[in-house]
């Protein structure tokens, strides 16, 4: 467990379920509390406006065919810090989206841990 990230809500914003129950397990097993996982755009910019207290977010590009930008937007505005994946990389985002921490799918535990870590600025202890 990464005691960096214990007790951090993290949004998941990711529509292939078995990737989402990965995230899921990923972010338990580093102490983390999932928050969603949201399927589509829309159950992400609800549970991204709630007002629930959000740490992080993880969000796919690609959700069920639409773009995630409009919850980044709602993310960055709000001061949440999040992660894209994507199977295109860094190189698939649009450019103003370009140097936001991003993994690209398929990932690793390490790979999520690193970006969240990244993305919210949060030292290993």
């Amino acid at each position: 467990m990464s005691e960096a990230l214990a007790g951090r809500r993290i949004l998941v914003v990711e529509d292939e379920s078995l990737v989402a129950m990965l995230l899921e397990t990923i972010l338990e097993d580093m102490g983390c509390t999932p928050v969603g996982p949201a399927a589509t755009v829309d159950d992400g910019l609800a549970l991204a406006t709630d007002g629930e207290r959000l740490d992080a977010a993880l969000l796919d590009v690609n959700v069920a065919g639409r773009q995630v930008f409009p919850v980044a937007e709602i993310l960055q505005r709000n001061g949440v810090p999040f992660v894209f994946s994507t199977g295109y990389g860094e190189g698939g985002l649009p450019d103003q989206w370009r140097g936001h921490p991003t993994i690209q799918k398929p990932f690793t535990e390490a790979a999520v841990r690193d970006a969240l870590m990244k993305a919210m600025g949060v030292a290993e202890v």
